[in-house]
């Protein structure tokens, strides 16, 4: 019973950072703009600093680091944080 239980709450788990990954996506594709590769890029900044974003993410710096994990999109080092990461590209990989 145990493990039945674990197994559909890790699921559920899973489901909801695939979702939130996805919404991700859409408010990169809002916010940024194309770059000379013809991939759409936003600041860090801009991302973190933006009211809509703030109301959908509860963990905005996970749901980046699960995307990159996903290779979603990229940006330089492990962790973003505000302020010292204001002027990070974040780049969507995959629109």
């Amino acid at each position: 019973m145990y493990s039945k239980y674990r197994h559909s709450k890790l699921s559920s788990v899973a489901m909801n950072v695939q979702h939130e990954v996805s919404l991700l996506v859409g408010e990169i594709q809002r916010l940024g703009s194309k770059n000379a590769d013809g991939q759409t890029c936003v600041k860090f900044g801009v991302l973190f600093n933006d009211d809509r974003c703030a109301n959908i993410f509860e963990a905005l710096v996970g749901t980046l680091r699960a995307a990159k994990r996903k290779k979603i999109i990229a940006f330089e080092g492990e962790l973003l944080l505000q302020g010292v990461h204001d002027n990070v590209d974040i780049t969507l990989l995959q629109e």
